[in-house]
């Protein structure tokens, strides 16, 4: 097998995740593509931000699960780079989670962090 030729992810959008961004998407009219970006604030320094997406930007980075797109500008990747995207339901509720390797710090809610 050539190995130049798989190329590695810097993100992962879940099979669940996908799922229920598809869903959304369908009901909004959208295209099925999910926007992670971070932002300043939030109780642990940075925040996550969740937005559905009408087109992948020329500098973003791009990964797809089951014909879903997850896109992350550059700046926000540089925080989130081996990141994995989930939807989670428990009796709390539900909502996307993210699983930040680069995360030394976070809150109890999982919508922040510190790097």
């Amino acid at each position: 097998m050539d190995i130049s030729a798989v190329t590695l992810s810097p993100v992962t959008l879940s099979s669940s995740a996908a799922k229920r961004v598809a869903a959304i998407a369908a009901k909004l009219g959208k295209p099925a593509m999910l926007r992670l970006s971070v932002e300043g604030g939030g109780c642990s320094g940075f925040q996550y931000k969740f937005d559905l997406a009408d087109a992948a930007e020329a500098d973003d980075a791009v990964a797809e699960t089951d014909g879903v797109k997850l896109v992350v500008d550059p700046v926000s990747l540089d925080l989130v780079a081996g990141c994995v995207v989930d939807f989670v339901e428990s009796l709390g509720g539900a909502a996307f989670k993210v699983e930040n390797p680069n995360a030394s710090a976070g809150c109890g809610c999982g919508s922040s962090f510190a790097i």
